[in-house]
């Protein structure tokens, strides 16, 4: 841990990425770059949205950071510690601190298992107590921290609705007590309303327990309302990085002011709004050129933008783009080799 100039030290991230990559080999051994060169630091406490359409690589991303599959390349730290390359055994201490909550809160729950013994299920695997009841005792705590009412106790998946089923996937990933979690588009398959429940839940409890979160969404309001930093992905690169409220107040990068304006607004005012349409067929993330991978849909493309990768650069304080157009607009920018990082609330 280092100090600044004013003798401070320096937070250390909880995690951090170093030019992280993983590829997938497909027919003929190209290779499917899902994530490139990804660089991000989360602290403790924080949140970090992830946007981005289908298929840019936001899952892909967390299960990397969490080990779920091996990276092709690059660095995952953990706490300060390299990650990257420790074994099944040498990993499964850390599997207590890093948790997932997924998008389907039915398909990742046993539906032979009622509600306590789902909850349970982990406690049970890393023996963290010493006997039954004392585990079945801390199912039940759980329960109540995350507002899911004892009488569920014995009921299973089936009976219940999915705002309690992702309570219970909820309850299961705060198990171990972890210190990070990847909340793989938790919302998603849920009302509007149970939405709203859902994310206040998972404030309150980052607040109570000093949680990091990377908030994997497609959900641009969503990501606003909970997110420090949001991170805007295309094709497996990252093309935008700044705080929540900078992102949507200046978004910089033509990929990311084309996501906002798609945002639909409930005022009758906005029935006359233009919607900004990106055009064009989206690249193959196969064995990808050089060169931008949104240039074939951006109406701002440059013959630069086809030749050569546009290098991640800090255009103001905070606020990271990749993009020709904007760095060449901001001449004072600098470049920055480890990507951009996360600040407190």
């Amino acid at each position: 841990m280092k100090a600044n100039e004013n003798n401070i030290p320096a937070r250390t991230p909880l995690i951090e990425t170093r030019d992280l990559k993983k590829y997938f080999k497909v027919n003929g051994g190209r290779m499917l770059h899902a994530v490139d060169s990804i660089n991000l630091k989360l602290y403790s406490g924080e949140t970090l949205g992830v946007v981005g359409e289908s298929g840019c690589g936001k899952s892909t991303l967390g299960r990397t950071l969490l080990k779920l599959i091996e990276p092709t390349g690059g660095q995952i730290l953990y706490d300060g510690q390299d990650i990257t390359k420790l074994n099944t055994r040498k990993m499964r201490p850390l599997r207590k601190e890093m948790q997932i909550i997924f998008q389907d809160p039915y398909s990742c729950i046993d539906p032979r298992k009622s509600v306590v013994d789902t909850i349970s299920e982990y406690m049970q695997i890393h023996k963290v107590f010493p006997n039954h009841q004392q585990t079945m005792n801390r199912a039940i705590e759980l329960m109540d921290l995350v507002g899911l009412a004892r009488r569920y106790a014995n009921s299973y998946p089936h009976e219940l609705d999915g705002g309690r089923r992702q309570r219970i996937g909820i309850a299961r990933a705060l198990s171990l007590n972890p210190r990070f979690i990847v909340c793989d588009e938790p919302v998603s398959a849920l009302d509007v309303s149970i939405q709203a429940q859902i994310l206040n839940l998972l404030m309150d409890l980052q607040d109570e327990l000093d949680l990091a979160y990377m908030f994997v969404t497609h959900d641009l309001s969503v990501v606003k309302h909970i997110s420090n930093h949001i991170m805007v992905m295309y094709l497996g690169t990252c093309v935008e990085l700044a705080e929540s409220e900078e992102l949507f107040r200046n978004p910089l990068h033509p990929y990311t002011k084309a996501l906002l304006a798609a945002i639909p607004e409930p005022n009758l005012d906005s029935r006359d709004k233009e919607f900004q349409i990106i055009r064009g067929e989206v690249s193959s993330p196969i064995d990808p050129k050089p060169g931008c991978r949104f240039a074939a849909r951006c109406e701002h493309c440059m013959p630069q933008c086809t030749q050569e990768n546009p290098k991640f650069t800090e255009t103001s304080p905070g606020h990271y783009t990749a993009c020709f157009l904007v760095n060449g607009n901001n001449p004072g920018g600098q470049t920055s080799d480890t990507g951009g990082e996360t600040g407190g609330r």
